[in-house]
């Protein structure tokens, strides 16, 4: 990634250029990160987070010309393996979950950013998932009981979990996927918490994000020839 040691490279996406100012002026006091570029527009921020391959990338939800949602994807798809804190105007209740099965790390709001911004960035930058309380209980509703940790990875799951994954990964609910595979949605259930307790995911959040993580993977996968 574009850093050193010390300091985290930041890129910021967003079609107004006092919001970009405004983030850099707040994260200009943080020992630990560096902003490295900035971008107004859709293909300005992908191309920019190709060229400087920033650690983190801040980015707006609602880019004047195509959606921020749209973007996460296509530098996914692009190979951009950084990690995506989205800050954004919209209701999180309506859009955290997402920007997380898109492949961002983190959803902040907007009016909510100089108080959670910089401790939500650290948090994402280590390997973490940051959404507010408020969307995490929204996402995590009524969490299973914890229970030791079985081996991370993938290769841990059975093939009906795996199966579950991909389906959670591509956005369905608890609902489709019990029709899907014939369940019933307390099984489903059942195998989202055994594949929570796998993976060690601290959150449904986390399990979002393995999931479409999973899925791309899994879709990227060559078809084996046919005999």
């Amino acid at each position: 990634m574009g850093t050193d040691r010390q300091r985290t490279a930041l890129l910021l996406v967003d079609d107004h250029a006092i919001v970009r100012q405004g983030l850099a002026a707040l994260l200009s006091g943080e020992a630990d990160f560096e902003v490295c570029g900035e971008a107004g527009t859709y293909e300005e921020g992908l191309a920019a987070a190709e060229r400087l391959r920033p650690d983190c990338v801040i980015l707006d939800l609602s880019l004047r010309d195509r959606s921020g949602l749209e973007w996460i994807r296509e530098a996914r798809d692009n190979g951009f393996r950084g990690r995506i804190l989205v800050l954004s105007m919209h209701d999180e209740g309506l859009y955290a979950e997402k920007a997380l099965r898109a492949g961002a790390q983190g959803y902040v709001m907007k009016d909510q950013a100089e108080e959670t911004l910089v401790a939500a960035l650290r948090q994402v930058r280590d390997g973490g998932i940051y959404l507010s309380p408020a969307a995490e209980a929204l996402l995590a509703g009524h969490p299973p009981p914890a229970d030791e940790t079985a081996p991370d990875g993938f290769e841990g799951l059975t093939a009906r979990e795996s199966e579950i994954l991909h389906a959670i990964g591509g956005g369905m609910t608890t609902r489709e996927i019990a029709e899907r595979f014939g369940l019933s949605g307390r099984t489903v259930d059942v195998h989202r918490a055994s594949i929570k307790r796998k993976l060690g995911c601290a959150s449904l959040a986390e399990v979002l994000v393995r999931a479409a993580d999973y899925k791309r993977r899994r879709d990227a996968a060559p078809l084996p020839p046919a005999l």
